[in-house]
């Protein structure tokens, strides 16, 4: 069935396309007039455009056009340097249009936190992320979307489907706190999945980057804040129907597949090439050697001859992912209400069986003006994910002979077909597994202006986020074959309460002054149940029958925490010119240490347009300059229990005499303290923004350099203090680094643009303290070598053993090394290796990152092309690499299976990169590897259908459109994606490349 509705939506849509150009449509009026600039001057060669067609004129000499146009089409009307207008047309014969200068696009309005502000008055680093040229790549999550955009604004790669890809906005401020940035979603924290919310819903987000502009959030903005609106509807407006459909295809950047039957067989000969191959060379085959000797039962027949299988595991276990998408849109609006509302479905099928995901959603947003200077709205949406379905073990997958089939005879899965503990991958893929996960969100706000004192108005947010999970499971083939079961329920709520008074009054014409003090409370509370049984002689009831276990088991848990806060900003303005922000808040938490509950976070930060200056009217190209400049300090929340004592267990204790049963109990963990402060971090941000050429070319420059101080780190303590450990403030991570964004309009003509953004983005962070302590009295605090921790280095600084040349046959070889394996360098040259020849080796973060769009208009199409780059620099952005074969020297890991195409050593290729040996060595060396990479990541393609064709039918507006993700990435790294850092893993998983078609139609 199905099929069929799929093969008559495609008819459906092929009809509707082909009798497009056959709709008739009525003849047009000529209409005129003049287009002119700010100061009332005529503007020739002004381009006027037919909305949605590739009909249009240029203005002459003196600004006057002509053109033949209908009632209801509208006209662009654009020039360099200067803002673009859209006039509808009326029954007017005649329009005069001025067009502003470009620079007032900097009046755009940009959220700051608990208000907004025009982008030109903006003190503190603040961008907003450009979504469009991305619309149409296939983004399950919008943070894909953000991949490389956004210059200090990190995101992750994604490699299983449904998933969310990790957050960082300008390095790491924390050893052991919260790195992800806070999310503030239609006014209102959210603590859910970003992915639960439908990338079509959101209009814009804004990043806050710097302390002086995330101040306003206090203690949890340390790691920077995105601010995320959702789409509203719009004033005195029909109601517009739009859809949205497209059909994805993924497969993985990155062909890696495991040996074949010939190729394990091989590897067998070249493990054991003493045996395999003639000496002294080793190079010759042995015909007298029979690689079944070396293998185990399991892969052979009765008569000890190898079985003739060539089973392919991972054919198997993979598949073509998609994605499959459809989303409905209606907004409209009248004099007093404006509404949105909104549906979408997602399926996507990943790579791996059973990898999948389906996310439906549903989103009202309605703002009503009850009475002048009086408007309420709410902001809602509800999210239903399904993850259900199990995949197979991925690593055994990998680690299966092809010699080996994962069903019996009579073709039942066999769970143990190595006949050792290394079960059968699929025994984790052919169970009950449901596993569904619901969103609700919702923002109430009223918005007053207060009667009879101008400029002041006083705002209620109520956001509310609430999070059900529930996990059931069932497989005969747990719990050592007598089969297990499992429901799982958890529950997340979360509420913010904020009250919010600003006041705005311009006086003596050239000062402009705002208020804003908010008083708030956060509350978050979750719970978790969970029921589970094991050793069924009947599962054929699955979940729903946790009873029928003979071992039977429940547990429970909660926590709830509040936050209490309070904000008082200050915004200034002299003549649009001398700007200035100061900022303080106050936080309490629950969470927090009994004498350490509260924390002041104040900031101040100014800016001064200098392109205003009167010593700067007369540079022609300048349009716009502005300096700026900021200080501030931000808060970090940790976790809720590092300041109170913790307890292990339960743990078996004590046996009462002999044959008495074992008495379980708990013991002291972690030792509380009552003086555990914040981690605050503190720094300044200087930023240039401009726009020269009139508008040809724009951009801003950012410099910072912040440091956190009082990190919380857990001390080893004597267990003699009845605890092992206890978290204490010891140290200090600074941070600097330089961004900057460049936009250029290359080429703009009537009927061809062509527009270049280039993001820059450098950080280096450094350890500046940690212990307090100085061992050795040379005045230098002491390193914490066990966990890599150096002072003045990285937080990622890479210590280890140097690796040196390969040994190969004939070599005068150490004793716990052999011929294919890595020598260890002596670094201190005493003739042994120790643990002091260990040295640093660089570090895992990069030096640099780098994004580059470009866009080009032709007619009604659209080509966008977007490149990521992250480069380690000289010795960054490293990463040990060495595939995990393990020891081959017993049964169980000779029958391992690896992927193939590995460049390993062997006496025939010397030069391999990778060592290969039946016997580990006895220290294994780094095998660092760069992770530097330039992806080609997004390109799209869309075409805009001319509204001459459309007219006269129910459709407004149609755009069909073709788009491409992670089409091919330039690296030397070995393995699966660099970004992900899954090398030669067999625990690694494939970064998706994707290719898809859809459509756009307005109603």
């Amino acid at each position: 069935m199905k099929q069929v509705i799929t093969c008559f939506s495609l008819r459906a849509v092929m009809l509707f396309l082909y009798l497009l150009p056959a709709i008739l449509f009525a003849q047009g009026k000529i209409i005129q007039g003049t287009i002119s600039d700010a100061n009332g001057l005529t503007v020739p060669g002004a381009n006027v455009i037919i909305k949605g067609t590739t009909k249009g004129v240029q203005t002459d000499m003196d600004g006057k056009f002509s053109i033949e146009a209908e009632t209801g089409q509208t006209l662009v009307i654009s020039f360099i340097g200067m803002q673009t207008k859209e006039v509808t047309v009326t029954n007017e014969a005649t329009y005069n249009v001025t067009l502003p200068d470009a620079a007032n696009e900097l009046d755009e309005v940009i959220l700051v936190g608990y208000g907004t502000q025009k982008k030109s008055d903006l003190t503190g680093a603040v961008s907003r992320a450009n979504l469009e040229p991305f619309k149409n790549a296939p983004n399950v999550s919008v943070m894909q979307s953000l991949q490389g955009t956004v210059p200090g604004l990190n995101i992750g790669q994604v490699n299983s489907a449904g998933s969310t890809p990790s957050i960082t906005i300008r390095g790491t401020n924390t050893l052991s706190g919260a790195t992800n940035p806070l999310i503030i979603l239609d006014g209102a924290m959210y603590t859910g999945s970003i992915t639960a919310i439908n990338p079509t819903d959101i209009e814009s987000i804004d990043v806050l980057k710097d302390a002086s502009s995330t101040a306003v959030y206090g203690a949890q903005a340390a790691n920077g804040v995105i601010l995320i609106t959702t789409k509203k509807g719009g004033k005195n407006k029909a109601p517009t129907i739009t859809y949205t459909t497209s059909y994805t295809t993924q497969d993985p950047t990155v062909n890696m597949r495991p040996m074949n039957r010939e190729q394990y067989i091989d590897k067998i000969r070249y493990l054991y090439y003493q045996e395999a191959f003639l000496a002294p060379e080793y190079t010759t085959p042995n015909p007298a050697f029979n690689p079944a000797s070396r293998l185990d039962a399991a892969v052979l027949d009765q008569n000890g001859n190898i079985l003739p299988n060539n089973f392919d595991w991972w054919d198997a276990a993979t598949r073509t992912g998609e994605i499959t998408e459809h989303n409905v849109n209606i907004n409209g609006g009248g004099d007093k209400v404006t509404y949105v509302v909104a549906a979408g479905h997602t399926d996507q099928k990943g790579y791996i069986m059973n990898d999948n995901y389906k996310r439906t959603s549903i989103r009202s947003n309605i703002d009503i003006d009850l009475r002048e200077g009086w408007k309420v709205g709410m902001q809602s949406f509800a999210t239903f994910s399904d993850y259900s379905g199990a995949e197979p073990t991925l690593n055994g997958i990998v680690r299966h002979s092809p010699l080996l089939n994962p069903f019996t005879e009579t073709g039942e899965l066999d769970p143990f077909p190595t006949r050792t503990v290394l079960a059968n991958p699929f025994t984790t893929y052919y169970v009950d597994d449901y596993d569904k996960q619901t969103y609700l969100f919702a923002n109430f706000y009223s918005d007053l202006k207060i009667p009879y004192i101008k400029g002041l108005s006083y705002r209620i947010n109520f956001g509310n986020t609430y999070r059900a999970e529930r996990h059931y499971f069932a497989s005969e083939y747990g719990a050592g074959q007598t089969g297990n079961a499992y429901k799982s329920y958890n529950n997340r709520y979360d509420y913010t309460f904020d009250n919010i008074l600003t006041y705005q009054h311009t006086f003596a014409k050239k000062h402009d002054l705002t208020l804003t003090a908010v008083y708030g409370v956060t509350e978050r509370s979750y719970e978790n149940s969970s029921a589970s049984a094991n050793g069924f002689t009947d599962l054929s009831l699955s979940y729903n029958n946790l009873s029928g276990g003979t071992n039977q088991f429940a547990s429970s848990g909660g926590w709830q925490e509040a936050l209490s806060y309070q904000m008082g900003r200050l915004n200034y303005k002299y003549d649009d010119k001398y700007i200035l922000t100061g900022t303080i808040r106050r936080d309490g938490f629950s969470g927090y240490a009994k004498n350490e509950k509260w924390g002041i976070f104040p900031s101040v930060s100014g800016a001064w347009v200098i392109s205003k200056e009167s010593f700067l009217s007369n540079v022609s190209f300048l349009e716009f300059l502005k300096l700026r400049a900021g200080y501030g300090s931000v808060g970090n929340l940790v976790d809720r229990y590092k300041s109170i004592s913790t307890l292990a267990g339960p743990d078996p204790m004590y046996i009462f005499g002999d044959g008495s049963s074992t008495q379980f109990g708990q013991q002291l963990s972690t030792l509380g303290n009552a003086n555990l402060r914040w981690e605050s971090t503190k720094g300044i941000n200087l930023g240039v923004d401009f726009r020269l050429f009139k508008g040809r070319l724009s951009g801003n420059v950012e410099y910072y350099n912040t440091e956190t101080q009082d990190l919380i780190y857990p001390r080893t303590i004597p267990t003699a203090n009845g605890a092992s450990e206890i978290f204490v403030n010891l140290g200090n991570i600074n941070n600097r680094g330089i961004e900057f964004s460049l936009t250029s309009q290359n080429i703009e003509t009537k009927d061809f643009s062509w527009s270049t953004t280039l993001n820059f983005s450098r950080n280096v962070n450094k350890i500046v303290r940690l212990t307090g302590t100085d061992a050795n009295g040379d005045g230098r605090e002491d390193d914490i070598i066990a966990d890599s921790r150096f002072m003045g280095e990285s937080i990622g600084t890479i210590y280890g053993y140097l690796r040196g040349p390969m040994y190969q046959i004939g070599d005068d070889i150490p004793a716990g090394y052999y011929p294919g394996t890595y020598s260890v360098v002596d670094v201190n040259g005493d003739g042994q290796i120790t643990v002091d020849d260990r040295v640093k080796q660089g570090r895992s973060e990069p030096a640099y990152r780098a994004g580059l769009l470009n866009t080009f208009r032709y007619k009604n199409f659209t080509l966008n092309v977007f490149f990521n780059t992250v480069q380690g620099g000289k010795d960054g952005y490293r990463q040990s690499n060495t595939p995990n074969i393990g020891s081959v020297t017993d049964q169980n890991a000779i029958l391992l299976n690896y992927f193939q195409g590995v460049d390993y050593w062997s006496p025939s290729n010397p030069d391999g990169r990778y060592p290969r040996s039946t016997t580990n060595p006895a220290i294994r060396p780094l095998e660092l590897q760069d992770r530097s990479f330039i992806r080609l990541q997004d390109i799209s393609l869309s075409y805009t259908l001319p509204s001459d064709i459309l007219k006269g039918s129910f459709v407004s507006s149609a755009s069909l459109f073709v788009s491409a993700k992670n089409i091919h990435t330039w690296t030397k790294w070995d393995g699966w994606d660099p970004e992900t850092g899954q090398g030669l893993t067999d625990s690694g998983r494939p970064v998706m490349k994707g290719y898809s078609v859809g459509l756009n139609v307005s109603f």
